[in-house]
């Protein structure tokens, strides 16, 4: 009986173990199916071509230590328009063409946002509304593009005009100047008068002082060791907030009315009627002023550059200067707003430096989904970059793109084969601002001053964006004097 009942337990144990098999048969059966249903549902969803090179590093290192173009020229012959890659860490879809660039930054922005490295979103602050997408960032964003609308820059030329007007007296002065960390200064003044109006001495050059090793520390290895120039950063960033908040006091305090983004910030009230913190403000001013100051400064040296290596063009733009000048000495009058908005030969050299410089030469998205474009997936959370530069310089929209020639801008570019400043709702809110410091430095540069480039006329640096090597070191001398 024992034996019999052993026998049948072995036999429902050998059942049990057909069933067991034949379900899991059957299961990954139905998987496979739905694998393959999918893969042909989605037949065009594969991963786009390209290396991730080296663990953790990528590509890192190939893309920062040359010439950008030579990077991704490489890879779009290699691979075409869409291509993956590793960079910073993090797996990405590169995407080069004017289509690719509306799919993301337009007409599918919902399906990715706006990314950047934790260490870098720890010194700007969590709130800067570059970092972020949504409803509270959408309209903190319309806040700050009507800070910097036509409508209050044009009242802004005076202001931008003295500060042009005194940073170029010091270079007369000066036997060698380093043109980048020049410009530098004088962006950085312009965005603190943008963002502050009037504001006191005191707070300006704290202010400075410590934006500088902010400015030094960002692009450093994120490591807390004390002395190290990230720590650095992260104690100024503390000190900046502590600075800000005083500001912002004394703003509230006083119930000042100036027209600047500080009013703006200080003002904002939801549809709920709640208002920003102080570190909310204070985020979103660092952000201002980290957008404003490097990219700018780094395209009015390039227009440095450009002028002195182009003598007949630098010729044309002297003439259209001079001739602003000679009107304004005869009336006794200041640069104007529309003036500025009267110089084609000017505002062609800096829509050209703009883009054969592509000082910004891609910008990082993040996929919120699994997303399909042409053919490829894009992964959700891979880092999606549309690259302006290689856009930039495409010979099917800019013959012969190595070539300066301002007067291909006689003819408008084709839709988003142009974007310096980005496209979309995350575009740069500043643009205007930064184009309208270009065209005055230009005009008091040209119409007032020579100038001479000290050593090597050639070579790059990236610190991270492309400007001349060494920072395009010049001597300068008003033409009414001789150089020494």
């Amino acid at each position: 009986m024992e034996e019999i009942k052993e026998g049948e337990m072995n036999t429902a144990l050998v059942y049990l173990i057909i069933i067991i098999i034949i379900i899991i048969i059957f299961s990954s059966l139905l998987l496979i199916k739905k694998l393959v249903k999918t893969h042909r549902g989605h037949a065009v969803a594969k991963l786009p071509p390209g290396s991730m090179g080296w663990p953790y590093l990528g590509e890192t290192l190939q893309l920062y230590s040359q010439h950008p173009n030579l990077f991704f020229t490489t890879k779009h012959k290699r691979y075409g328009e869409i291509f993956k890659t590793n960079i910073l860490g993090y797996p990405c879809v590169m995407l080069g063409s004017p289509d690719a660039a509306r799919f993301v930054l337009v007409t599918h922005a919902h399906l990715f946002k706006p990314t950047y490295p934790k260490s870098k979103e720890r010194l700007i602050g969590p709130s800067a509304l570059f970092f972020h997408q949504g409803h509270y960032h959408m309209r903190l964003r319309k806040l700050i593009h009507s800070s910097f609308s036509l409508h209050h820059i044009k009242n802004f030329v005076p202001t931008i005009d003295a500060l042009a007007v005194s940073i170029l007296h010091s270079w007369d002065a000066a036997p060698i100047i380093n043109t980048f960390h020049e410009m530098k200064k004088f962006s950085f003044e312009v965005g603190i008068a943008a963002i502050f109006g009037h504001l006191d001495i005191g707070y300006r050059e704290e202010l400075k002082k410590n934006y500088r090793i902010l400015d030094k520390g960002y692009n450093c290895f994120p490591t807390n060791i004390p002395g190290t120039p990230f720590k650095r950063a992260l104690m100024a960033r503390k000190r900046l907030n502590k600075i800000l908040s005083e500001i912002i006091k004394e703003r509230k305090e006083k119930r000042l009315v100036e027209k600047d983004v500080l009013r703006c910030l200080v003002n904002y009230k939801d549809e709920k009627g709640e208002v920003l913190s102080d570190d909310q403000i204070a985020d979103n001013i660092i952000g201002v002023l980290f957008a404003a100051k490097d990219t700018t400064a780094s395209v009015m040296t390039w227009i440095v550059k450009y002028l002195h290596d182009n003598p007949q063009l630098l010729e044309a733009v002297k003439a259209e200067q001079l001739a602003i000048r000679r009107f304004n000495d005869e009336h006794n009058e200041p640069l104007s707003w529309s003036q500025t908005r009267n110089m084609p030969i000017t505002h062609k050299v800096v829509l050209e430096t703009l883009r054969i410089a592509s000082i910004i030469s891609f910008t990082f998205r993040e996929a919120v989904t699994d997303v399909e474009y042409k053919g490829y997936l894009i992964p959700k959370g891979w880092k999606v970059m549309p690259i302006f530069r290689n856009i930039h310089h495409n010979p099917d929209f800019f013959p012969d793109p190595e070539k300066f020639d301002p007067w291909r801008f006689e003819v408008a570019p084709k839709p988003y084969t142009f974007m310096p400043f980005g496209s979309g709702v995350h575009s740069c809110p500043g643009n205007e601002l930064a184009k309208l410091e270009m065209l005055i430095i230009t005009h008091h540069l040209v119409s007032n001053f020579r100038w001479k480039l000290i050593g090597s006329e050639g070579g790059i640096q990236y610190g991270p964006f492309p400007v001349p090597l060494h920072g395009l070191p010049a001597r300068f001398w008003k033409e009414s004097t001789t150089p020494s």
